[in-house]
């Protein structure tokens, strides 16, 4: 019997649906069937979140976007209050928006440390909060948090961001944990995506080209990962296949990890 994830009716919340792994996340869950509630901080139509509108139209399931920043409670507060008011419920809650802050350790100054916490650590922790009312009336309450590969391991200089990605892992217990069993939750900690932002820093480099294929070589699957691919795994952790799924923190980085070394 082929696999089916049939999420029709649900209603998903994701933060950071402008572009890179959000985008991918929210386009693959109106696939599967979701009303798709959505975020950004910019309040411009980019080309990602254009195409998420056109794919939402052939589909008949509109989607409802909010500029928001997700440093901010009362925008948080909105996001929330608003998917209510036009959908009704929360049945799925994907916490995504984050950004790379990597400043190293003595570089980092005390506004660049509490901005890194407020963004990529404390926002997933209200957003929880404040849609944890709505969750609990569903039959299939999920929260998935964006995690990173540098929850894991990480390389010099890349703090404070790796920092925060690592304290997700604690908060996805916690969260499974405390509002178990009526909420499951757990944490996708994706490795080198093919997204705006890491296309960027291959330019960075004198040859893109060469750094790019470079790192493609490092993972065994020898090339980078898709946002869509991330979005597969948020529609299964979503899906009843998953109902016995909580609290764990899933690596999903082409094997990049496996190596113990870079040849």
């Amino acid at each position: 019997m082929a696999l089916e994830i049939n999420l029709k009716g649900k209603v998903a919340l994701v933060t950071g649906i402008s572009k890179g792994i959000g985008a991918g996340v929210a386009s693959v869950l109106l696939e599967a069937g979701c009303q798709v509630s959505g975020c950004a901080r910019q309040d411009t139509i980019s080309p990602e979140l254009s195409e998420l509108y056109e794919k939402a139209e052939r589909l008949g399931r509109p989607i409802h976007f909010v500029a928001a920043d997700v440093t901010s409670y009362k925008d948080l507060e909105l996001v929330v209050h608003s998917t209510i008011d036009r959908f009704k419920k929360i049945d799925i809650l994907v916490s995504n928006a984050g950004v790379g802050i990597f400043e190293g350790l003595e570089g980092c100054s005390e506004d660049q440390w509490s901005h890194n916490l407020d963004l990529n650590l404390n926002s997933h922790w209200r957003l929880a909060k404040l849609c944890k009312p709505y969750l609990e009336k569903s039959d299939v309450a999920n929260i998935i948090i964006m995690g990173s590969n540098h929850g894991f391991s990480t390389i010099p200089g890349c703090s404070p961001y790796n920092v925060t990605k690592t304290a997700l892992r604690g908060l996805t217990q916690s969260i499974a944990i405390e509002w178990g069993p009526s909420i499951r939750c757990n944490c996708i900690a994706p490795g080198f995506i093919d997204t705006e932002q890491n296309r960027k820093w291959f330019q960075s480099f004198p040859d893109p080209d060469a750094e790019k294929k470079s790192t493609e070589s490092k993972h065994p699957v020898k090339r980078l990962g898709t946002p869509e691919e991330i979005g597969g795994f948020c529609a299964f952790l979503s899906s009843p296949y998953a109902r016995f799924i909580t609290g764990t923190t899933y690596l999903v980085d082409g094997g990049r990890s496996a190596l113990m070394q870079d040849s």
